[in-house]
């Protein structure tokens, strides 16, 4: 592929992944804005029967449902249960925390993807994004330390979000494996289809709620309450919920599967501002200073990693040789 031809893919690529993310912020202040009436595999198991809906009118757009058709079902399989894990786990992180809070130690996520590129896409990775990767984990201990003042929140479930950032992070080096030869809407309805399948199984096991009962965690809670019927004043942000999940896997999945993976990551730091701003608008929640300071580390160490990764991408494009025209 000639640089021009790389160079137009991770232009598309970021444009896919700063709309992901924006919708992704939406998704989030959703879910913790319904966090404390309903269950969590409810509300997952709507948005992915609305979203498959969706993600299938846009997989009849991109070749029709025989783009379903895969020699990796394994990996494919794979790349879906992990984003499950990673969605329940940092949804019940927004039951008890700032959804700030929760987004910014999330945000290791794009750190996790540099470091696992390493093993899965064969990338190097030098000492100075290596150095930036550390600085990042070091926002992650600044925002943990013991004296910090996290208003009662158990210090366990500060680790959901790191939980979900790494399991995020195995999914999205996947899209970018699988993505030389499966579309993005195809893989959009395997993430729907398991979310699916996930939470109708959280249903049949515990959907009467008698699993939450004498529970004092709220994330356990939040996993494990009855399902109830929404007021129709609720419909609308259920709606909502299933067309966001239908937006954000085929966006996130189109910007790893077109674009560099290192570069795709370094963009999704645009939801930190955002999700602080909802949480300020809509919650009243005021970042701490321990946790401006570690979110600081954080997006610092992911621009530095950019940064590099831009570089290296220019000392290439130089020592390749230029086809003729």
């Amino acid at each position: 592929m000639a640089p021009s031809d790389d160079t137009a893919n991770n232009a598309r690529a970021i444009l896919f992944i700063l709309a992901g993310v924006f919708f992704i912020s939406i998704n989030d202040m959703l879910i913790k804005l319904l966090s404390g009436g309903y269950p969590l595999h409810q509300m997952v198991f709507v948005r992915s029967a609305i979203g498959i809906c969706v993600s299938l009118v846009i997989l009849r757009y991109e070749g029709g449902v025989a783009m379903l058709r895969t020699g990796t079902p394994g990996l494919h399989l794979v790349r879906a249960l992990l984003i499950v894990i990673a969605n329940m786990t940092f949804f019940a992180a927004l039951a008890v925390m700032p959804l700030g809070a929760a987004t910014a130690l999330f945000f290791v996520a794009p750190l996790f993807i540099t470091l696992l590129a390493i093993p899965v896409l064969g990338e190097t990775v030098g000492k100075h994004r290596m150095t930036a990767i550390l600085i990042g984990l070091l926002g992650v201990a600044v925002m943990m330390a013991p004296g910090v003042d996290w208003g009662g929140i158990p210090r366990l479930s500060l680790l959901l979000p790191v939980a979900a950032a790494f399991c995020y992070a195995g999914m999205q080096v996947l899209t970018r494996k699988l993505g030389a030869k499966s579309a993005a809407s195809a893989m959009a309805v395997y993430i729907q289809a398991t979310f699916i399948l996930v939470s109708v199984c959280f249903f049949v096991v515990a959907g009467d709620g008698r699993f939450a009962e004498g529970v004092e965690s709220e994330s356990l809670v939040f996993l494990l309450r009855a399902w109830v019927w929404p007021p129709v004043e609720d419909w609308w942000k259920f709606g909502l919920l299933g067309v966001l999940s239908a937006v954000v896997g085929y966006a996130l999945s189109q910007a790893y599967r077109i674009g560099d993976a290192a570069t795709v990551a370094s963009y999704e730091y645009t939801g930190l501002p955002i999700a602080i701003f909802w949480g300020w608008i809509v919650f009243g929640e005021i970042p701490s200073l321990p946790m401006l300071a570690g979110t600081a580390l954080i997006a610092g160490a992911g621009l530095y990693v950019f940064a590099r990764e831009r570089q290296r991408a220019r000392s290439l494009s130089a020592a390749r040789p230029q086809r003729r025209p």
